[in-house]
């Protein structure tokens, strides 16, 4: 029963797709170690690492359950969603309310042992990743708003390392954006006629389907010119250049899944692509890092 229970809650959030963020958060992180001279194999960038990773389980996961939380209404409603644990009620409310409460603890508790700076941001990340659960009652640029909250895990990582700022993590946390904004925006074309009836908003509702794969496609060119600006900012090599165009490619095959009358690819062209982008991108920098 036990292993049941986990199993559904590791369902209920996701928790595979943290995979999607994690690595851009270590991109970040990686580099950050790298402008101040620490060693990627030293047992303090280790500790630093372990750190940020549990940080980063405990936002995502703190982040998907309080989504689950508060969209009940509407994934019982759902025909996509309807089987949801949060919906069937496999998982209960107050079930979910402590599994949030605990992630975000284990995000406030893993800052606190980063930096300063990053536990008195803390909060300013929970806000974040919370807020977006509420956008699509009201703002069709609801995509905007979970970009920037998985967007800031970047910046977030960099202060981790360093307890400061620069222009580099936030290019990159920018990339995730678009990227992350772009990928909801054709994710939402899923739910196009039944965020219609019930009145949540969305790109799509407010544009239709075929302007809705255009604005994706220009969201994930900007996210393609922010990588090819960070090779020029951190000055990087031939390694990283090659998981551009290897991750460019990967996108411009996921928008040549999907026509405006035919979605049936979109599971396919999100979720086992976008899995790979993060983590091509993560291996070429580290590499890059790593030999020259």
């Amino acid at each position: 029963m036990v292993t049941v229970n986990i199993c559904k809650f590791f369902e209920l959030i996701k928790f595979s797709h943290t995979v999607f963020a994690l690595p851009f958060a270590l991109i970040s992180a990686i580099l950050s170690l790298h402008a101040i001279d620490l060693s990627l194999v030293s047992p303090e960038t280790w500790k630093i690492l372990a750190w940020i990773i549990l940080a980063m389980v405990g936002a995502r996961s703190g982040a998907m359950g309080f989504n689950r939380l508060v969209d009940i209404k509407w994934d019982k409603a759902n025909p996509r969603t309807v089987n949801r644990p949060s919906a069937t009620g496999e998982i209960s409310p107050i079930a979910i309310i402590i599994m949030v409460l605990l992630s975000l603890g284990l995000l406030v508790f893993a800052a606190w042992n980063l930096n300063p700076l990053a536990f008195k941001l803390s909060p300013v990340a929970i806000f974040l990743i919370c807020f977006y659960s509420y956008t699509k009652r009201f703002s069709s640029y609801s995509h905007f708003f979970l970009g920037l909250a998985i967007g800031s895990a970047p910046v977030a990582s960099w202060i981790a390392v360093s307890g400061s700022i620069s222009v580099t993590p936030l290019v990159i946390g920018f990339s995730v954006l678009t990227w992350i904004a772009g990928f909801d925006v054709l994710y939402a074309l899923q739910d196009i006629d039944f965020d219609q009836k019930v009145g949540l908003h969305s790109i799509p509702v407010k544009f239709g389907i075929s302007k809705s794969l255009i604005f994706a496609k220009l969201l994930h060119l900007i996210t393609v010119v922010c990588w090819i600006l960070l090779v020029r900012l951190e000055q990087l090599h031939w390694i990283f250049i090659l998981g551009i165009v290897g991750c460019s490619g990967l996108l411009i095959w996921e928008h040549s899944l999907l026509k405006k009358d035919d979605l049936s690819k979109l599971n396919m062209a999100f979720f086992n692509m976008n899995a790979i982008i993060s983590v091509t991108m993560f291996v070429s920098l580290t590499l890059d890092i790593l030999f020259f």
